[in-house]
């Protein structure tokens, strides 16, 4: 198989396996998403939603969240990795929402990167995922398949990411970046021996 048609069988495929592909942080507006996503840095989708619904019920909005202090986040969120920057963050990226954004989540990608806490993955699952612009925000797993799937060489993952752009269609980037991620925790987990990952063996099935 050519690269590009590794890349539409990996399309037909994960279509058929995930026609709907929900969201897998617990979330209700574009302010939860991004807390989600903020706190799901080195740390599981599960374990984020496992301290949310504690979170979001003392501050679901950024006036709320401000108005915490940094100690209280803390011990909202103690149970995830990284709980001290995080809270740090999460304070100051809410005062920065209210003081900037009137405490409300911008829809760009240059003034979601410039809040503490978010980096570009981040920016872009908010853009696609909250506000629906085109945008294919890369995780480990994407990271790993792509190269698995020879369909990116990257030394980092802004290559990946380009290359995943190249490769796809911009109507698909935000379903497929979830299908990918979906395929990797069920038939390709890192630490799997990939018994069940069927679709690389046909990809590249003599």
């Amino acid at each position: 198989m050519t690269k590009k048609q590794r890349a539409e069988t990996v399309m037909t495929e994960l279509e058929k396996l995930y026609p709907q592909v929900p969201i897998p942080l617990d979330h209700f507006d574009p302010y939860t998403l991004l807390v989600a996503v903020a706190l799901s840095a080195q740390t599981t989708d599960k374990k984020v939603n496992e301290v949310t619904p504690l979170l979001f019920a003392k501050a679901q909005t950024p006036q709320q969240m401000a108005r915490l202090e940094e100690f209280e986040i803390k011990e909202l969120i103690k149970e995830i990795g990284l709980s001290n920057t995080k809270a740090k963050n999460l304070k100051r990226m809410a005062e920065l929402l209210v003081e900037r954004h009137q405490g409300v989540v911008p829809e760009s990608f240059e003034d979601l990167e410039n809040l503490p806490g978010v980096g570009h993955k981040t920016a872009s699952v908010v853009m696609s995922q909250a506000f629906g612009h085109p945008a294919f925000p890369v995780d480990t797993h994407i990271n790993r398949l792509m190269k698995q799937w020879k369909l990116s060489e990257g030394k980092n993952v802004e290559q990946v990411e380009a290359d995943s752009k190249k490769l796809f269609p911009k109507s698909a980037w935000n379903k497929l970046h979830l299908q990918i991620i979906f395929y990797g925790r069920e038939y390709s987990p890192a630490r799997g021996k990939g018994e069940k990952d069927f679709l690389t063996k046909m990809l590249f099935d003599k």
